[in-house]
Formats: structure tokens, C-alpha cells, sequence
């Protein structure tokens, strides 16, 4: 399969993003001669999204570290800006660990022997609101175990500043009550300081952390002899004369050919977080100079690495046995029944009821993948088979505002065609084309999206394909970029209200 975007240009360069989708607010690690990066998911399940890559260009999804979010009562229902916050991924004493802050509940890890599991239950290292970005290191110079996380004003009244604790290097205890490491309040013209990244080298205590915002602001490195200060600090990237705003929080790694590199991600509105990759070096005080002198490169060498075929996350499915792939989430911790394994292909969906068909953005059960590219194709075919009236199911732009086009049964019993729309502040969903009678069997959706994420929605038919409605713009949640759903749901009752099957998904 040809990737919608490729980063690798194949003549030993590559462009950015090297990930260009939402890929939230990434962390690296090299082990060996591999590279794993994880990046947030808020409230989408599975989540803590593991990809590997042997050359920090070509990428693929190779699993999920959490099945379910935790705690699972409040993950019942969609929480599309919640859950998962700024994971951070390391290797130490023999182990992958992964820790994270939710700004509900406080710093979790969990850990595992190998990169694809099993991992251990969520383990609530520290409690309490509005602690995220958390980043653990284990200094095997002096055997002690750090933690440092960053504040969420939203829900502490705190910002601007990062906490550094002692921890065991079991990760299941903090050791002291934790001291302010960094005051960004003290620091001229910096503010909302946050997304720390810990690293011990050349004798440093390193904390590299992006302030300024995620649109506008730029990344920030500090050192200190001592782990808990006092700090100096440097900007070590910023958009300066490109286009890449922001550029945002990421992480620092080193290769097996001793070349230094830091992923960070760019805000790209509908799109999502995008990923892009920055050469690093050591200027001769000992600070780290990313990019072209400080500003974001367009197109670079790739890094040092044996050849590698093209390769970025997957996207199409033919939902073999009626399984989906690993590139689909949840949009909250899924439920039993939701989709139905049988012995061919499509995706055989439950028409799930509920009271809620009147807004997509309150239905746990929207199965959806990010957008892969600024400009693409989605087309899957869908046939309805339940006969409940009112049970509906289709392809949908999901976001803020969002945009199906699908099928729904009839009061009469017969299958029509639909198309909705809900703008950001509405309760309920609209008519985005008039309501038209449907043809017996399956029906192929498309939904094509161009340069601004702006959705043109299609349905095929003996003539070809038919466009629906006026060009919808897609838009995104408060930190995620809009979403490709898949959904099926049928109004409240009693007993099954029957499945619609979806086949053939793939993005051109």
C-alpha cells in the first residue's frame, strides 16, 4: 500500500511532517536499533497509540498500551478533550514505561517487558487535578529516580511551572512531597510552560519543554547540575522565518550512529498535531541547536539508518472477519457487542440504541482514525440491514462540528439516503441535503477532503458518483484534530435493533 503522505522522498531526504497526522504531543525512545514513539488520546480507546520505526521516517502502528481508560465509569460516555495527556515513553531496569498525566485524576504509569505487552492496570502514581505532562527518569549514575510534571490552570488553578519529585524506580511511589523546578513566572516573557521531557546528559539535568502556547510559542531547553535547580534556560526553537508555528513539545533521541534528533508536533487546526523530525547538535556551551540554527527544516537528510521501504500508519481496511485494525479508536471505552466477528470481511456493527442519535459527539460507540493527510479521499461501502425504524449508520467527519452521510430506515419501513450536519454549538443535527429513497443493497460513501480540510460528501449510484450538500468544514475538538467515524445506532427499545456492515474502507 502506497502511503497518503509520504515523508520519505527517496533519495536519502525526507520532508515534514514525517507524521502528518495527529500524532498529539510525541515522545521517542531508541532501544537498540529501534525507535518507538507514543503520543496522547485522550478519551479515545484503545489508547496510547505504540509506533515503531528503524529510521525516524518511515513509521508504523504497531499496537495500543492501554485497552481501557481508566477509571472506567468515567470513560463510559465520550470525553473528547480528556484522558490521556502527554504520554512520555522510556526504558529502564529492563522495562517500557509509559506515564502520563489526566488533569481529572492525576500521574499514571504502567509498564512492560516487552513494547507489545501485555502492560500492567494503570497504577495512580499521584493524585489530585490538573497534573499533567508527566516525564519519569532513571539516573544509573546514581541509581535515584526522578519524576517531573507540569500544572493544568483549567483544573488547579495552576500554570506555568513544573514539579519535580523523587520516585522509586518501581514507579509506585513518589518520595517527597515535590518542590517547583522550574517557576516559568520568573522567567522574562515566558508563559504556559509545559510538556517536560527529563534527560540526564554531559552531567546536566536536562528538561526540555515548550512554552508560549501551542500555536505561537516555541521549545525551550533547561539544565541544572542538580535535579531540582536552580535551572537556566535557552529557546532552542522557534518558528522564526518558516511556517511551522508553534513548533510544540516533543522528544530528544539518540541513534545507534551517535546522531541526535527531536520530534516535536505543529498545530494544525482540523488536522491535529502534526509530527515533525529536527536534527539536533551541541553548540559549544553545551546547549542543543535543533533544526536549521534554531527554526524548523521543510526537507533534510534523513538520519543515519539502513534503507527503508515507505511506510506510514495504516488507513485502509477490508475489516477481515469482521475485525478492524489497530489505526481505529473508540470514541470512549468500548462496549460488549459492538461489533460482531464472522467469517468473511466487513465490519458488522451493532445499530447500538440509545437516546442520543441526534448528536454524534455524545455516542461512545463512532468508531475513528485521524485524518491522514491535508488532502484525500475516504470511501467505504455500507449496507443497513437492521429493519428497526429510525436505525441509522454512515461515514462521518467528526469534530466540534461534524458531518455524516449514510443510511437510515424508514417509519415505512424502507431505507433512504441521508445527509446531516451539526454546527459547534448546536444540540441536535440538521439536514445537510434533502432526504432521497436509497437503491436495494449496499451503497458506497465518499467523502472528499481538500486544503483546509474542507468535506465534499458523495454517494455512488448508476450514474456515478453524486455529490450531497454544500462543502463542510471541518473542525476540531479543544486539543484534537477532527476525526473519520464510522458509526451504527438505532433509537432507545428493547432487544436488538440489528447490525449494518461496513466494507471496503480505503483513502486514495
Amino acid at each position: 500500500m502506497t502511503p497518503v503522505w509520504r515523508a520519505d522522498l527517496g533519495d536519502g531526504t525526507y520532508r515534514n511532517p514525517v507524521l502528518n497526522a495527529d500524532w498529539s504531543d510525541p515522545d521517542v525512545l531508541a532501544v537498540g536499533e529501534d525507535f518507538y514513539l507514543t503520543a496522547s488520546s485522550f478519551g479515545r480507546a484503545p489508547g496510547l497509540p505504540l509506533l515503531h520505526s528503524r529510521d525516524l521516517v518511515n513509521w508504523s502502528l504497531i499496537g495500543h498500551a492501554l485497552p481501557r481508560l481508566a477509571p472506567a465509569a468515567d470513560f463510559a460516555a465520550p470525553r473528547h478533550d480528556k484522558g490521556v495527556w502527554a504520554p512520555s515513553l522510556r526504558h529502564a531496569d529492563g522495562r517500557f514505561w509509559i506515564f502520563w498525566g489526566d488533569p481529572d485524576h492525576g500521574v499514571y504509569q504502567i509498564n512492560a517487558e516487552h513494547i507489545r505487552g501485555p502492560w500492567s492496570e494503570p497504577h495512580l502514581l499521584k493524585a489530585g487535578r490538573g497534573l499533567i505532562d508527566a516525564c519519569p527518569l532513571w539516573d544509573d549514575g546514581t541509581g535515584e529516580a526522578y519524576l517531573v510534571h507540569a500544572w493544568a490552570r483549567s483544573r488547579s488553578g495552576v500554570k506555568n511551572r513544573l514539579t519535580g519529585h523523587r520516585m522509586s524506580r518501581d514507579g509506585r511511589t513518589l518520595l517527597d512531597e515535590g518542590k517547583v523546578v522550574v517557576d516559568g513566572d520568573r522567567i522574562p516573557g515566558w508563559f504556559t510552560l509545559e510538556g517536560p521531557k527529563l534527560y540526564r546528559h554531559d552531567g546536566w539535568f536536562w528538561i526540555l519543554a515548550p512554552a508560549g502556547g501551542v500555536e505561537t510559542g516555541w521549545q525551550g531547553a533547561f539544565r541544572s547540575r542538580d535535579f531540582f535547580g536552580p535551572y537556566e534556560e535557552r529557546t532552542v526553537l522557534a518558528q522564526g522565518r518558516t511556517d511551522v508555528n508553534g513548533p510544540h513539545q516533543g522528544g530528544w533521541v539518540r541513534t545507534p550512529a551517535g546522531e541526535d534528533w527531536f520530534l516535536h508536533f505543529q498545530a494544525r487546526g482540523p488536522y491535529g498535531r502534526v509530527v515533525h523530525l529536527q536534527p539536533m547538535t551541541w553548540d559549544v556551551d553545551g546547549w542543543p541547536v535543533m533544526g536549521d540554527r534554531g527554526e524548523p527544516v521543510r526537507v533534510h537528510r534523513k538520519p543515519a539508518a539502513p534503507p527503508q521501504p515507505p511506510e506510514a500508519p495504516a488507513t485502509d481496511d477490508a475489516f477481515p472477519g469482521g475485525r478492524f485494525g489497530r489505526q481505529w479508536q473508540w470514541t470512549a471505552n468500548p462496549g460488549a457487542g459492538w461489533t460482531v466477528e464472522h467469517g468473511g470481511d466487513g465490519l458488522r456493527m451493532a445499530c447500538v440504541r440509545g437516546r442520543d442519535l441526534h448528536d454524534l459527539r455524545l455516542l461512545p460507540h463512532v468508531l475513528t482514525q485521524r485524518l491522514p493527510a491535508e488532502a484525500f479521499t475516504a470511501e467505504v461501502e455500507l449496507r443497513l440491514d437492521s429493519t428497526e425504524p429510525g436505525a441509522r449508520a454512515g461515514l462521518a467527519v467528526l469534530g466540534d462540528a461534524y458531518s455524516w452521510i449514510g443510511l437510515e430506515r424508514g417509519d415505512d419501513g424502507r431505507v433512504r439516503l441521508v445527509h446531516r450536519f451539526a454546527e459547534p454549538v448546536a444540540e441536535r443535527e440538521r439536514d445537510a441535503a434533502p432526504v432521497r429513497p436509497a437503491p436495494e443493497g449496499p451503497v458506497r460513501l465518499r467523502v472528499e477532503v481538500a486544503a483546509g480540510a474542507r468535506c465534499r460528501f458523495a454517494w455512488h449510484t448508476a450514474d456515478g458518483w453524486q455529490p450531497s450538500g454544500p462543502v463542510f468544514a471541518a473542525t476540531p475538538w479543544r486539543w484534537v484534530g477532527a476525526l473519520l467515524g464510522l458509526f451504527a445506532a438505532a433509537p432507545e427499545g428493547q432487544g436488538s435493533a440489528g447490525t449494518a456492515v461496513f466494507t471496503d474502507f480505503r483513502i486514495t
